[in-house]
């Protein structure tokens, strides 16, 4: 099939705007992935409508990106932010709006890329509706999450079996790394086809700022010693693990120069992240750390690179990451990483060759690791050179779509056909 006949496809992300600025609450790499991917696949020739939910009466209902990509916001439910674990219930308001879309613009798409559990469900109802196939990403899998929650939300139970269900019926599933497919394998069933491509980034975006140029911007001394971190603020981004493991540090503490903790990322006062946000910095002065570290907020786009550049090593402590984007930019930064040794981040980062992984809230461990890269200047610029590496050949968002593509025009050259039975 020839690119510039490619159909108009559908990317659906209910809950992650594609459009939304970065480090909003709830906005982060699957806002990225979808963002990202569909400006790839629209330069590729595909005509991409990204469907999304309606957050902000202030916002625009459509957000034209190129011109091939585009954001549309669907009205379901409320025009305001609602949690992630609170949007089920307003689930078929959004395939009516998006019917509606489709009737009013002479529009079908035969084929749908969803993202995360909420709009798989989206994607199985209008599989039921009208004939289409269905790609999935879940980004986040329940089965994993729940493993060591002791308060499962009420909406547990209703995400796990759409979740079996979409692997079991959608056309294809996408899978961001080898450890997540085996999760999907282990945890949640046997049958449906999973391909695995992973997750990108803009290599022409990161790794083109020295260290020392990058310090000069952010007003840091040329031989300070700096740890960063990006990401949203929730206890399952490890945070804590990263500050305590900044305390224990032997170099930080004994270093007689600068040293900067910055914990980088936006968040909402009175909010789930803002609550998050005070917590980490109480356990910085209850330290002692609370001089050496910082909280920028949202860090914008145009300087995230500079902190990565600026940065001896970046700390991803989650509990748990299906791949870690942040790994990859930091990476393409030519910055190594000390990670939490869980789920993707186990195939972002090579340990030993473009950083270190340690066992998830073990303080200890990460001390360690950060203190073995700031031992040796040789050795963490080697690690550095080897990320980039790393990052060129394997995760660029070119490299990402092209493969996609690719799947989409092996699917499109099948019948589609409208799925028995209703929800």
């Amino acid at each position: 099939m020839a690119q510039q006949d490619a159909p108009s496809i559908a990317l659906i992300s209910v809950h992650g705007d594609p459009a939304i600025e970065i480090g909003k609450e709830e906005a982060g790499g699957q806002n990225v992935y979808v963002y990202e991917v569909g400006m790839a696949l629209a330069q590729l020739g595909w005509q991409v409508d990204m469907f999304t939910r309606y957050a902000d009466a202030r916002d625009e209902p459509v957000v034209e990106h190129d011109r091939n990509c585009r954001t549309i916001r669907l009205v379901a439910g409320p025009k305001e932010f609602v949690p992630r674990d609170e949007i089920f219930d307003y689930l078929p308001e959004f395939v009516e709006r998006l019917q509606q879309f489709q009737q009013e613009n002479g529009r079908q798409y035969r084929l749908v890329h969803t993202n995360y559990w909420l709009s798989a469900w989206v994607g199985m109802e209008l599989k039921r509706r009208q004939a289409c196939q269905q790609v999935h990403t879940y980004h986040s899998l329940g089965a994993v999450k729940y493993q060591n929650v002791s308060d499962r939300p009420p909406i547990a139970d209703t995400r796990l079996q759409v979740e079996k269900e979409c692997l079991e019926t959608a056309e294809r599933i996408v899978a961001t790394s080898p450890q997540e497919k085996e999760h999907m394998r282990s945890l949640l069933s046997e049958k449906g086809q999973i391909d695995i491509i992973p997750c990108g980034t803009d290599i022409h975006r990161f790794g083109h700022m020295n260290r020392n140029e990058a310090r000069k911007q952010l007003n840091i001394a040329p031989d300070a010693k700096v740890l960063f971190y990006v990401g949203r603020f929730d206890p399952r981004k490890g945070i804590e693990t990263m500050v305590r493991a900044a305390s224990r540090s032997q170099i930080l503490q004994e270093f007689d120069g600068d040293v900067h903790v910055i914990v980088g990322g936006g968040y909402r006062p009175g909010k789930s992240d803002g609550n998050e946000r005070d917590r980490i910095c109480g356990i910085a002065t209850e330290l002692g750390i609370d001089g050496i570290t910082s909280f920028p907020g949202r860090i914008a786009d145009e300087d995230l690179p500079t902190y990565y550049a600026a940065a001896d090593v970046c700390v991803q402590p989650s509990h748990y990451e299906p791949f870690g984007l942040v790994a990859i930019e930091a990476m393409a930064s030519g910055t190594p990483v000390v990670a939490s040794n869980v789920g993707g981040l186990q195939f972002t980062v090579v340990s030993e060759e473009t950083g270190l992984l340690c066992p998830p809230r073990d303080e200890v461990a990460f001390a360690q690791a950060i203190d073995r890269i700031l031992a040796d200047k040789s050795w963490r610029d080697r690690l550095g050179e080897n990320a980039r590496h790393r990052v060129e050949s394997m995760f660029s968002w070119e490299g990402v779509a092209k493969q996609l593509s690719d799947l989409y025009a092996q699917l499109l050259e099948m019948p589609a056909t409208t799925t028995p039975g209703t929800q």
